[in-house]
């Protein structure tokens, strides 16, 4: 089968791979580069990079909106198009330029957290499993019709970067045995009962509010980890939280409060205590808290912010 492929960042990237071994991948649309770094350097996304290496065309439009653009995808003459996590909208006459129709790669069990972020919306929510659909695309977001779902759990020591991972491979065989079996899955229309939406990923929101429960902080501090991360301030120095436990734990002391103990740094929160357990310093590498503390002092009863 000809096919164009759709993606940007490294959770496209296994699923580009995958197409490889069994199709004809005509071409490769993804982001534009973006200007990194003090030099101001052009950096390619993964999914450009991994094209590049495997040989394939590569395009990078900015919308896909544009007459001229979609003239050129359809001279393509691709069977189909495949999507994982593009980060463009698909209009209606690109999603018609495909005679098998253009079949998304979605990192949830939906229509759980349709949307831009759920991975990490999925483990803050504290959702016991996560998943793959891949869905036959519509002009909705996230609504089109169910081909083929898989699951895995989300454990209580699961992290963003963990269920990133899982989801990007799961996704590859899903769409591998998709596109195989193509005559044969009967498409099935998703239900609105139990749709949530599951909303982009914004910097404030990296920012730990002690205000909140100690179970909710200590799981977006794994559903951000490695990315967008979380932190706190003290002193005026930022300090980014990679790990922490949930204390179940009543205590007279205000919200952001260091509590005095002998187990290391713990910080009073609406309900219960978050200990924290690996950290990282403005400047330095992440470190097991108990090493940062040899040499730095979060006082008691003093407060974070």
């Amino acid at each position: 089968m000809k096919v164009v492929f759709m993606g940007t960042p490294d959770f496209a990237v296994p699923v580009l791979e995958s197409l490889v071994k069994e199709h004809e991948v005509v071409c490769v649309y993804t982001r534009a580069p973006k200007e990194a770094g003090r030099g101001h350097k052009e950096t390619k996304t993964p999914v450009h990079l991994k094209a590049e290496a495997l040989g394939i065309e590569v395009r990078t439009p900015k919308t896909l909106r544009n007459e001229d653009e979609q003239k050129k995808l359809k001279a393509l003459n691709a069977d189909a198009a495949v999507v994982a996590a593009y980060g463009l909208i698909l209009p209606k006459a690109v999603l018609e330029a495909f005679p098998k129709g253009c079949f998304n790669t979605h990192a949830s069990l939906l229509p759980r957290w349709r949307g831009a972020a759920p991975i990490q919306r999925a483990i803050e929510a504290g959702d016991e499993k996560s998943g793959v659909t891949i869905m036959q695309m519509d002009e909705g977001l996230d609504t089109g019709d169910m081909l083929l779902k898989g699951e895995t759990p989300i454990t209580p020591e699961t992290t963003g970067g963990m269920l990133h991972d899982a989801l990007s491979e799961l996704g590859a065989r899903l769409m591998a045995e998709t596109l195989r079996s193509l005559g044969q899955i009967k498409p099935e229309k998703q239900p609105e009962d139990g749709a949530c939406y599951a909303a982009k990923l914004e910097k404030e929101e990296s920012h730990l509010d002690f205000t909140r429960p100690a179970s909710e902080l200590e799981r977006k501090i794994r559903a951000f980890n490695p990315f967008p991360g979380t932190y706190f301030e003290y002193k005026g120095e930022r300090f980014k939280v990679w790990e922490a436990e949930a204390l179940d734990a009543v205590h007279g002391y205000a919200p952001a409060t260091v509590i005095p103990n002998d187990c290391g740094l713990i910080i009073a929160c609406g309900e219960g205590m978050l200990l924290i357990t690996k950290i990282q310093r403005q400047g330095k590498k992440p470190m097991a808290t108990e090493e940062l503390l040899r040499g730095f002092d979060f006082e008691a009863d003093t407060m974070v912010a």
